[in-house]
């Protein structure tokens, strides 16, 4: 008895040292032949990303038996401390429920989440965004520079050194930009040394044609020659993407894409994101439209997941459902019929409630609590950056998600968008984003949070998939083999959108044959 006693104090002392509590109900699974070095080496190596503090046997049988589960443990504990307080058992077994059926779930080995931005809340002065966009412009910067063309490039002090008309390379962040008397395009262009005009004469119609759709803020490159106080442009260069071969997983699967889904709208509708439910189950469609949902391991919804409160003048008018909490549980009760070997990604939108400024965290678990419940469901900011269908020998198919606010801006005053289709043509803006590197070149086209360290509306990894929603109208193109994908809606048009000129598509989408890359659009509305 004695020396029972001696091995609970060894123990207890042993994981207290290494800040875990233990359960007393462990010490019936503990013996003396126990080797709790051995014991705490499992444990540790396997217990995910979300570390526990208190050890109980449901703890140590659901981390052995399904190492790098990903749980939120704290709350497992949290949940566990209630029961014991008397205030109800049933988060605790929703908890072992989802422990006990972890193996018959999506497989998260095959997808990693490699960004998902949650700033911290701070006061932000005038000098964070002068660090802001020095990040940014060290980072597009250096992408330009990898081009060959501007591997010589020199500052601009230099440039305004010189008194010649000597050939030279830049690279700056546009300033302002106008048109000149006689039709030329001229901008101010700065770097850290200084700033330059640069003329784009209209007499180059290649280059002057591309430079009528510059804008304010981005990072360009600038071959030319020097003049007197000015700089004259032969070509201009974007940060753009690199001519790549198109990736395909060598092991079958899809991936489908939705947007803007708009719960406790009452222009929702819930026959046609039943029937696309019932697809994913099998229950509906023909024969090939079954096989291609049976093969379905992943559905990304970027963003607007809810209607939300308060988001445009008069609003109110339009809702089912008036609270935001509500709305939530009335999604998860629709996303918790979709089968749990499908993971489903879901990112913000600015109608869900979180901070309007990009990038906005993930949805606040104080609102979304019955969705952050459904065991097959990952909540990721919005931008994010997912790498899926990850193998032993395959790196996996990388998707880049926004929801896509700052479209608003670019479709207003870019006239190559706003010409070739503007809202009925999600590709082309997408294009324009790719090719600059940046979800939100201007200052102005979206609210954002100034983060000294880094843009993160920054391309600065090549996606393989590049989706997005907010236009509630389905595109899909392909640019320099990236799968660009403006995902639907499954709202009908509001007074609101008919008010802004808005036709949504509601009901359409894309599935992304992962195997060959090729691209179904399935209708549903």
């Amino acid at each position: 008895m004695e020396q029972t006693h001696q091995f609970k104090k060894k123990a207890i002392s042993f994981f207290l040292e290494r800040d875990i509590l233990l359960g007393a109900d462990l010490f019936s699974r503990f013996g003396e032949e126990t080797d709790l070095d051995v014991l705490y080496e499992q444990l540790t190596q396997k217990q995910g990303k979300d570390p526990f503090l208190f050890l109980t046997p449901d703890v140590q049988a659901a981390i052995l038996k399904h190492p790098g589960l990903e749980v939120s443990w704290r709350d497992l504990e949290r949940a566990a401390a209630n029961v014991e307080k008397g205030k109800g058992t049933e988060v605790y077994d929703r908890f072992l429920e989802h422990l006990q059926e972890a193996p018959r779930r999506a497989d998260a080995s095959h997808m990693e989440v490699v960004t998902s931005h949650k700033e911290e809340s701070k006061k932000r002065t005038p000098q964070d965004f002068v660090a802001y966009f020095n990040t940014r412009f060290k980072a597009i910067g250096a992408i330009l520079r990898s081009r060959p063309e501007l591997q010589g490039a020199i500052t601009i002090s230099r440039i305004n050194q010189r008194t010649g008309r000597d050939r030279a390379t830049f690279i700056g962040m546009v300033s302002s930009k106008d048109t000149t008397k006689n039709g030329n395009i001229i901008l101010t262009v700065e770097d850290p040394s200084g700033s330059t005009k640069v003329l784009i004469n209209k007499n180059k119609p290649d280059v002057f044609m591309e430079a009528k759709d510059i804008v304010c803020d981005e990072v360009i490159g600038v071959a030319g020659s020097s003049g007197d106080n000015i700089f004259f442009a032969n070509e201009v260069f974007w940060p753009d993407t690199p001519s790549r071969e198109l990736k395909k997983s060598p092991e079958p699967g899809y991936a489908v894409f939705l947007s803007d889904l708009h719960f406790g709208s009452n222009e929702f509708l819930p026959d046609a994101f039943g029937k696309f439910v019932g697809w994913l189950k099998g229950d509906v469609g023909s024969e090939t439209q079954r096989e291609v949902a049976a093969l379905v391991k992943y559905v990304f919804i970027v963003g607007d997941l809810v209607d939300g409160i308060g988001i445009y003048p008069g609003q109110d008018k339009e809702l089912l459902i008036t609270d935001a909490k509500k709305q939530y549980d009335h999604l998860a009760e629709h996303l918790s019929k979709i089968p749990e070997h499908i993971t489903i990604i879901v990112c913000t939108g600015n109608h869900d409630p979180v901070r309007l400024a990009e990038p906005q965290p993930p949805h606040y678990s104080d609102f979304a609590e019955a969705m952050y419940a459904l065991p097959n469901l990952v909540s990721v900011s919005n931008p994010s950056f997912i790498t899926i269908h990850k193998s032993e020998h395959f790196s996996g198919i990388d998707v880049l998600l926004y929801h896509g606010y700052s479209f608003d801006y670019y479709i207003a005053e870019v006239d190559g968008i706003r010409n070739r289709g503007g809202y009925d043509r999600g590709d082309i803006v997408m294009k324009f984003l790719m090719k600059r590197r940046h979800l939100a070149p201007t200052h102005t086209s979206t609210l954002y949070v100034p983060s000294p360290e880094a843009d993160p509306l920054v391309i600065s990894k090549v996606p393989d998939i590049f989706a997005t929603g907010h236009i509630h109208k389905s595109c899909v193109a392909q640019y320099k083999h990236i799968t660009m994908i403006s995902g639907s809606c499954f709202q009908a048009k509001t007074s609101f959108q008919e008010k802004v000129g808005h036709n949504p598509e509601p009901g359409r989408v894309p599935a992304v044959n992962l195997q060959t890359r090729e691209v179904k659009i399935m209708k549903f509305a």
